[in-house]
């Protein structure tokens, strides 16, 4: 299994990974052969990159949750969000709701021997923001995990990672969704969705202090030019600094309206970079070790120029898998297995999609 943009997907591939349409329902089930009337059905969804199997992958990868708790997950914040931009007041049940998905989550981690990260999430632009607070939730709790947090910083932070773009509810939706670049004015309208998510909560007393400050503070950056208050280093919370890894991961890894998805490895490389200027140097090295910037399956041109299938991964040692060549100028080498790790002349130079 891996994953492709849309327009390098043929005829006649198996679909890899079941995809949902806007409220939750089964759109096209993981196996189905796609045709091209089902590709455009699925671009008209604003999704823009598949899950595949084809004759060069196809080897199941597992969600780090369950399908049913992310669908679930997506469909609780949805209804939080509708909730407060139609009557733009609290309600009990839904926080109720959201603190019993933040548990779930929790408990679904809790219970893996192996975090590491080896899928991307689909998204559906109009699903952006509850896909994205899911998926920078899950993460943000991976970070936690593996810095040995409690089960209560672990709560508080599954819970301000949910609701860590609340505010955006309160900005134009025109503006939100904008296709083309942002005019500077409509960006500092953006900007205000972090002090705007933490007034909202702010008197709401069921929602822990720590959780609200991840609200207000996942924007900041330990080199001080983050917003809304230009915070540095250790004065912005340790959850915070968590949250902000995975909201710039996620966002970094995610197809938008003005511009195309980063491949996991050109993500991680990013965070990486900005490790000891944007984000917490020491949680980074964390959060990299977690991540699988070339999952089984994945299509790569190595620096020999020959195009190979990854088809093992050692943790820790990412980015030097066990390969197999599919394709080169020297015949003798193709069905070659490589493992990386002891070849070190070989690096893999970027992911490769479309085969000729």
């Amino acid at each position: 299994m891996r994953l492709v943009p849309i327009e390098c997907i043929k005829e006649g591939a198996f679909l890899g990974k079941t995809i949902y349409d806007n409220d939750g329902r089964i759109l096209l089930r993981q196996g189905v052969i796609l045709n091209n009337n089902y590709i455009d059905r699925i671009r008209q969804l604003g999704i823009f990159s598949l899950y595949i199997n084809d004759e060069y992958s196809s080897a199941e990868i597992e969600d780090i949750i369950k399908p049913e708790l992310r669908q679930k997950s997506i469909k609780t914040l949805k209804n939080y969000f509708s909730h407060i931009q139609n009557y733009h007041k609290k309600n009990e049940e839904y926080f109720s709701s959201i603190f019993d998905i933040a548990n779930s989550i929790i408990d679904e981690l809790a219970g893996r021997n192996d975090l590491m990260v080896n899928l991307v999430d689909i998204k559906s632009m109009d699903n952006y923001t509850y896909q994205h607070s899911v998926n920078v939730a899950i993460l943000s709790l991976i970070i936690g995990i593996q810095l040995q947090l409690n089960k209560d910083e672990l709560y508080k932070l599954c819970t301000g990672a949910l609701l860590h773009d609340i505010g955006k509810v309160f900005i134009p939706k025109e503006i939100i969704q904008k296709k083309e670049k942002l005019l500077p004015e409509e960006y500092d309208l953006i900007k205000e969705h972090t002090t705007k998510g933490y007034n909202y909560l702010k008197n709401n007393i069921d929602i822990s202090p720590v959780s609200r400050i991840i609200i207000l503070q996942h924007h900041e950056k330990v080199n001080g030019t983050g917003y809304p208050d230009g915070k540095k280093g250790n004065d912005i919370n340790k959850l915070a600094r968590i949250v902000a890894i995975a909201d710039v991961y996620d966002a970094l890894t995610s197809d938008r309206p003005y511009r195309r998805a980063m491949s996991p490895n050109e993500a991680i490389e990013y965070i990486l970079g900005s490790g000891q200027t944007y984000f917490d140097f020491e949680m980074v090295k964390v959060f990299s070790e977690c991540i699988v910037p070339y999952p089984v399956g994945t299509l790569v041109r190595l620096s020999n120029n020959d195009v190979a299938v990854v088809e093992k991964i050692f943790p820790h040692f990412a980015l030097r898998p066990i390969v197999k060549v599919i394709k080169s100028d020297n015949v003798s080498t193709i069905g070659k297995v490589i493992n990386m790790m002891s070849e070190l002349d070989l690096v893999i130079k970027e992911t490769e999609y479309a085969m000729n």
